[in-house]
């Protein structure tokens, strides 16, 4: 996983509890990296897992619950440093469809070695869209905060319903309607 998903992680954690608990998880987390991230870097998606399920520990909050929050959060850090990607999408369905075709194209060309989840999109309609989260990661709940600030961003009213496509968390499908 890329460094800047931890460093925000950890900034999250921070603001929204303490640096003590950011001090907490990395204490209580066997980490390769020693909890010593750069926003460039690249680490093993267990250490995330492993902060992940400490601050769940911490805090008596649901992992899920938890991914979720992070991926609202870190919405505002993707939308500052890459605002070009938002501006040129006029709604979120737009926008939505442009992570696979043309954000994930760009994430890759400066980073090779990201791994990135693929997103699949089919719009129904004009008020029914639906995603399909595929990665080997199972952070649907990531992926769930992320289009829910998505949507919130282009002011859209809408219900969202997650499917689990395989059991294990690695393919799911949001169907997303707007109101």
């Amino acid at each position: 996983m890329k460094g800047i998903v931890f460093t925000e992680f950890l900034e999250m954690v921070e603001e929204k509890f303490s640096y003590e608990v950011v001090d907490y998880i990395i204490e209580s987390s066997e980490l390769k990296s020693k909890g010593i991230y750069t926003s460039v870097g690249t680490y093993e998606y267990d250490e995330m897992l492993q902060l992940v399920t400490n601050l769940s520990k911490k805090t008596n909050s649901e992992v899920p619950f938890l991914l979720k929050t992070f991926g609202k959060y870190i919405f505002s850090t993707f939308h500052k440093s890459y605002p070009a990607f938002f501006n040129r999408c006029g709604d979120a369905f737009t926008f939505l469809e442009s992570i696979d075709k043309h954000i994930h194209v760009e994430v890759k060309k400066l980073y090779d070695d990201a791994r990135l989840p693929v997103f699949q999109t089919t719009r129904i309609d004009d008020s029914n869209f639906e995603m399909i989260y595929t990665s080997e990661r199972k952070m649907s709940d990531f992926a769930e905060g992320l289009i829910e600030e998505s949507m919130s961003y282009y002011k859209t009213d809408f219900s969202m319903n997650k499917v689990m496509l395989k059991p294990d968390g690695s393919q799911v499908k949001f169907m997303i309607t707007q109101k």
